[in-house]
């Protein structure tokens, strides 16, 4: 059953929403946090796990070196300050998926904090104040069988996957998110891409957010003015997409503002959000810190990371991806709306190879965006996955240009390069797809053409010259859109003049 919720514009004329996101994300290592398992996604369930990540007796874990690395890279990039020292803690909970019942995490002392960073919307910058980012390992997964909603409630049984259990991640916890009103769900969606963008430049993630190596929990709470004290709050779990993050703090804004405007009070909890319905569902009463019952964590020895270190670390930074997006979308000519819509798609790097491939960038845009894009979500893939590449993309630019294809036939032979067929010259000439320009084919379908349009042709030798367009689209249909119908149309006038 859905919750009431009031009208966003109304809800924002009488709260000021504040936000908190925590956005896991998994590192590209190619072993677990503790121990050498094998962090490949996609493999049969409990085949990447030993004693370690499984928790048995006896074993002990080892830090993962190029996780410390990551951690560092990532808090520099993001500002913070590196910790001289710092170690682990235990948090301590039971559940199925965590085999040894706790989380090897960081608790009141995490490797980098004090972080910020800004991001933009609708041509105004927000800075976001970054609390800390700390190591930990994630969990394993639950496969809940036999209900409707895939969740444990209504389920007949569970399955567990522990190749995930030991992964290593960072967890990125934002200040408070003040003064945002009513663009809050749109600053959290920019933070989230921002970061999504970030940690691809860093190299350190693949940030597959479907499937779930880039997770946003977000906090909000309502209060009643900007001068006044923090409502409570509620923290939906694992956000899966740019697009969820936004709505599902727009929703949580409404829900929340309908239990306030009717004198009751919001429960701090947890919550579950539905991409089907769009709205979020109660999960389980928040815990406080000291229900986990931290403490260190006696197999491993703290991490005390050199200056030195660090700051050979902090050469091997790329470009901000906030001065880097500011930089192309200049170059590209891009609009504000065009430049958000190829961020939240994942194509800037696509298109930036694209362009350096000779393409200009209004057309790799356009490409990417349309009929990649659509077969990219259709096939349930990133769109970097889809089967082709930049060049290949340019290569259909180009034939365009040269007058070898039209943008319609462009569309089938991005179709047949996606379909494995070969590269684009090779599609072209398997397919039959070149524009024909031979004067006697084409004079031969502009007659009959004519012959068939009688009233069209008296107005074109009338000197309605603009009624050429409905005989160029009966040469086009009989030739399948191959005609070029540039030349097509200096026929017609020819013959009618």
């Amino acid at each position: 059953m859905s919750e009431p919720v009031v009208d966003y514009a109304d809800a924002l004329d009488r709260y000021d929403p504040v936000l908190g996101l925590e956005v896991h994300v998994e590192l590209n290592t190619a072993s677990k946090m503790f121990c050498g398992c094998s962090t490949v996604f996609g493999a049969e369930p409990n085949t990447q796990t030993c004693p370690v990540c499984l928790g048995l007796p006896g074993s002990l874990p080892v830090v993962n070196a190029k996780a410390i690395e990551s951690a560092i890279r990532i808090g520099l990039a993001l500002n913070c300050s590196i910790a001289e020292w710092c170690r682990f803690a235990r948090k301590n909970y039971f559940y199925p998926d965590m085999p040894k019942n706790y989380q090897i995490s960081q608790y009141d002392e995490p490797i980098a904090y004090d972080g910020w960073c800004e991001v933009e919307v609708d041509g105004e910058s927000y800075r976001v104040e970054i609390e800390r980012a700390h190591m930990e390992e994630d969990t394993g997964k639950s496969l809940h069988v036999g209900g409707a909603t895939g969740r444990i409630h209504g389920a007949d049984h569970s399955l567990l996957d522990y190749n995930r259990s030991g992964v290593p991640l960072i967890e990125i916890v934002t200040k408070p998110i003040e003064g945002a009103g009513d663009k809050a769900p749109q600053v959290a969606r920019a933070y989230v891409g921002m970061l999504r963008e970030l940690l691809r430049a860093l190299g350190v993630s693949d940030v597959r957010m479907e499937q779930g190596s880039l997770r946003c929990d977000a906090n909000v709470s309502l209060r009643p003015s900007p001068d006044a004290e923090f409502g409570t709050r509620t923290e939906t779990k694992n956000v899966n997409s740019l697009r969820s993050v936004e709505r599902a703090i727009r929703y949580e804004i409404t829900r929340q503002a309908a239990v306030l405007d009717d004198g009751g009070s919001v429960t701090l909890e947890t919550r579950h959000w539905h991409e089907d319905t769009g709205v979020t569902t109660s999960g389980r009463t928040k815990e406080s810190a000291e229900d986990y019952r931290y403490f260190p964590e006696p197999d491993l020895v703290p991490v005390a990371p050199s200056r030195e270190w660090v700051e050979q670390l902090r050469g091997t930074l790329p470009e901000p991806p906030g001065d880097r997006l500011k930089r192309i979308s200049a170059e590209w000519g891009f609009t504000e709306m065009e430049m958000r819509d190829v961020v939240s798609a994942g194509a800037v790097d696509l298109i930036d190879a694209t362009v350096a491939a000779g393409a200009s960038p209004q057309s790799a845009r356009k490409w990417w965006l349309t009929e990649i894009s659509r077969h990219a979500n259709d096939a349930g893939q990133e769109l970097a996955d889809a089967p082709i590449t930049p060049a290949q993309v340019a290569e259909v630019q180009a034939l365009i240009e040269a007058g070898t294809i039209n943008d319609k036939l462009a569309r089938q032979v991005i179709e047949g390069v996606l379909a494995g067929e070969g590269s684009p010259a090779e599609v072209v000439a398997s397919r039959d797809l070149a524009v024909v320009s031979d004067d006697g084919a084409l004079g031969a379908a502009v007659d009959a053409a004519i012959a068939a349009n009688p009233d069209v042709a008296d107005k074109i030798r009338a000197g309605k010259v603009q009624a050429a367009g409905a005989l160029i689209g009966a040469v086009m249909k009989q030739m399948r859109g191959q005609a070029d119908a540039a030349k097509v149309r200096e026929l017609i006038l020819a013959k009618l003049s």
